[in-house]
This record gives C-alpha cells, sequence and structure tokens, in this order.
C-alpha cells in the first residue's frame, strides 16, 4: 500500500492554461505511461490543444524503461494510486455509509456479469475499491465525462465510475481487449453514453456479441496520427528495407514474416528486415533467425522513442504487419504503427484481419495476405522489390487515406463533440 494523496493535492491539480470554464474530462486506461499505446497519449494531448482538461487515471502504472518525451508532462500529474490505502478505504466507507444499496448493487452486478470470466471478475474485484475512490476523486475535479480506453478493466472502472459519481462515460474497443473475452460487455454498452470501435469490424463484432443492445451508440472513430508529424520516406536504393512495428509477441506475427524473409533469400532477392520493439518472444526471434541463417539481416532494435521510430522509418521501403489471431484470442485491431508508416507514403504489407483491411485497401493502398501465411508475405515483399513505382503508387494512396479517414485532429474532434456536447473545434 502507497501513501495517500492529500485531497488538496488532487482537487487543485490543474493543466497551466486552462481556465475556470474550461470542460473536463477523465481518462482511464490499464496502464500508463506504455510505449505503444501512442494512441492513448495522442488522443489525450490533441483533446487538450482542442481546450479540454484531460485527468489521466490508470488502473497501474506502468514500470516503464522508455518513455516518449511527450508523455513526460502527463506522467507527472497523472492520478496514479496504490491498490489499496487509507484514502481508498475512506471513500469506499463513505459511498457504504451514504448509499450502500447502489454500493453493494454495483459490486454486484460486477460479480455477476464477470462471474463466468475468472480472469474479468479477479480484475473486477481488485478495480472495484479503487474505482470507487476514482469517483470521489472525479466529482472533486468536477469532471464533466469519464472515457476508457479498453472494453475490458477500464471500461468496468468507467462503469463504477458512472454508478457512483453520476458522471456519464464512455469507452473505446481495441483488440484483444474487445476479442478474446466479452464478459460484462453487454451491460457496458448499455450503460456509457456511448461506444467508440476503432473499426467497423468492431463495431459488428460487439453488436453481434451484445444482441444489438444500444446499437445507435456505437460509433466507429478511427485511431489517428498527425500527417504533419511524417515526412515522406525517400529510398536510396540497396537492399529492400523491411520494417515492422510493434510488441514482440505472437499475435504480431513476426515469425511468419522471418520465414517470409528466408524464401526471399531463396529467390535470390537482397533484402534487410528491422524488428522495432521488444517484448516476450525477442529471444525465441532472435533464436529463430539465427537458426535460419538470417541474423547478419535481421536487425532486432528494441523499445523505442518516438523520435528513434520516425528515423527508422525514413530508411525502410517498406512496413509489414504480419498480425495472426492466437490461440487465446488475442487479435489486432487496426495497429497504429501502420499508420505512421502510412503516413511517412510507404507500402504497406498486412494480413487481412479484424479491421486492418479498412486502412490497407488490398491493391490500392497496400497488399494483403492471409494470417499466417509466410509464402504469400514472401510473394508480397518479392513484387515490392522489383517493382518500385508500385511501391511508391501504394505509399503515396495510402498517405492519402490516412489524410481522408485517420487524421487525428478529425477524429479527436469528433470524440470532443461527444464528450462535452459541444460543436467540435
Amino acid at each position: 500500500m502507497g501513501a495517500a494523496e492529500p485531497a488538496a493535492d488532487f482537487a487543485s491539480r490543474r493543466v497551466p492554461s486552462a481556465s475556470p470554464g474550461t470542460p473536463r474530462v477523465a481518462y482511464v486506461m490499464s496502464r500508463f505511461p506504455k510505449l505503444t499505446e501512442t494512441f492513448v497519449l495522442d488522443e489525450i494531448l490533441e483533446l487538450e490543444r482542442r481546450g479540454v482538461v484531460v485527468e489521466v487515471f490508470p488502473l497501474w502504472r506502468e514500470s516503464a524503461r522508455v518513455v516518449h518525451p511527450e508523455a513526460r508532462p502527463v506522467v507527472a500529474r497523472a492520478h496514479f494510486t496504490p491498490t489499496l490505502d487509507g484514502a481508498i478505504l475512506r471513500d469506499n466507507l463513505h459511498f457504504l455509509r451514504r448509499e450502500p444499496r447502489l454500493y453493494l448493487t454495483t459490486l454486484a452486478t460486477l460479480v455477476r456479469c464477470n462471474r463466468k470470466s475468472p480472469r474479468f471478475l479477479a480484475a473486477a474485484l481488485a478495480i472495484f475499491p479503487k474505482a470507487c475512490h476514482f469517483a470521489r476523486r472525479m466529482r472533486a475535479l468536477g469532471v464533466r465525462h469519464v472515457h476508457a480506453h479498453f472494453a475490458s478493466h477500464p471500461a468496468a472502472a468507467a462503469f463504477v465510475v458512472g454508478r457512483l459519481a453520476g458522471i456519464p462515460w464512455s469507452f473505446t474497443a481495441h483488440g484483444s481487449d474487445l476479442h478474446r473475452e466479452q464478459a460484462m460487455l453487454a451491460e457496458k454498452v448499455a450503460e456509457a453514453r456511448f461506444v467508440v470501435a476503432i473499426s467497423e469490424y468492431n463495431r459488428r463484432f460487439i453488436l453481434e456479441h451484445t444482441a444489438g443492445v444500444g446499437a445507435d451508440k456505437i460509433l466507429v472513430i478511427h485511431c489517428g496520427v498527425d500527417l504533419a508529424r511524417f515526412t515522406p520516406a525517400h529510398s536510396e536504393g540497396g537492399p529492400l528495407a523491411i520494417g515492422c512495428i510493434g510488441t514482440l509477441h505472437a499475435v504480431k506475427g513476426q515469425r511468419f514474416l522471418l520465414d517470409a524473409c528466408a524464401e526471399l533469400s531463396s529467390l535470390g532477392i537482397d533484402w534487410r528486415c528491422h524488428l522495432i520493439g521488444d517484448g516476450p518472444d525477442r529471444r525465441e526471434l532472435e533464436s529463430r533467425a539465427r537458426a535460419a541463417g538470417l541474423g547478419d539481416r535481421v536487425e532486432f532494435h528494441g523499445s523505442c522513442e518516438r523520435e528513434a521510430v520516425l528515423t527508422l522509418l525514413a530508411r525502410l521501403d517498406v512496413v509489414v504487419a504480419p498480425s495472426v489471431p492466437t490461440a487465446d484470442g488475442r487479435r489486432e485491431g487496426i495497429p497504429v504503427a501502420l499508420m505512421e508508416a502510412g503516413a511517412c507514403g510507404l507500402p504497406l504489407v498486412a494480413s487481412r484481419l479484424s479491421g486492418i483491411p479498412e486502412l490497407v485497401v488490398d491493391e490500392e493502398t497496400g497488399l494483403l495476405v492471409e494470417p499466417g501465411d509466410a509464402g504469400g508475405l514472401a510473394r508480397a515483399l518479392a513484387r515490392l522489390a522489383a517493382d518500385p513505382a508500385l511501391r511508391s503508387r501504394l505509399g503515396e494512396a495510402v498517405r492519402a487515406r490516412i489524410a481522408a479517414e485517420f487524421s487525428l485532429g478529425g477524429n479527436v474532434a469528433r470524440l470532443r463533440s461527444r464528450m462535452v456536447g459541444e460543436a467540435a473545434s
């Protein structure tokens, strides 16, 4: 347990430029600051550029070795709390004394709706006391709306806050948070003011798993990127420079990319592969590359800050997302790494999976292959290696698509209007 934060500290914490009438929202996420979740950070920063104060309430503090520089000011003012301390106990006793029926029925709802999922039930019981604490904090701060990123535990916390504090709330459903398990999903959709699906695929998935509950409140708002941050890449010739950005985990499918690279070698194609990111599968992937004799042409860059990723993107000819569904139900949404690469005008090769085809339109903004098809990846990469004009055409088209449909500013403006009930600014 940690020390309680004095009430005066959290009640007076403000973004320096905020005026008294500035709308204030709260964001709940599982962990913060998480290097791979730039979409959450970017959304917060863009909302604040659009005149909204965002109070950040992580369920847990991420012990991050690498942190994006722009995340540090947000980390400094985030409302980190321990699992249990005196302040949390006091706030739970407050609700139990003042509104015992509401407190107990909310807890009972969490237990009833999650009882068939040991993972969700354990998390719900762990976060319930903290969510009650959030409810009092947010009410004291004058929060007008609560938004949770991820349909799993953060949305459950927002559900509790919504009931106890009476603050409208919403959540964004991304990938594995939605696809692995759907415990309590219908109840979350029913009580949320609105639900954001990051793809049409996710919207259909939610409707199928909730019997159409709240169909009119499920919106498709893509994650987005700020196109101005990304300069179109220019190839300097030489070996085909292949990039793959993301956590080194089975769901990302990097092992199939390594197999595809081995096939490229058998075709006599000169290439280099850059794996950008870290994760639990790194050692296995390094061993796989060595065993296939690829060690001198595959570079593992590890975790990188955003500027380092931009530097690497400028050296690439193509970016690949060889995503696959896993045995435990994990599944990608639309990787923001693909959006960032496309914003640099790089051609994309990706799996025909989930919402990915909404960004990578086969033969128009990139090339699609079936998940787990290393041969298909190799053929797509071989085409791009042999045809610089194709690379250029696909790269220009995907950058234009991002400007039209995956713009951070435009998509956050839609989200802002829903949160604070004002016209998008």
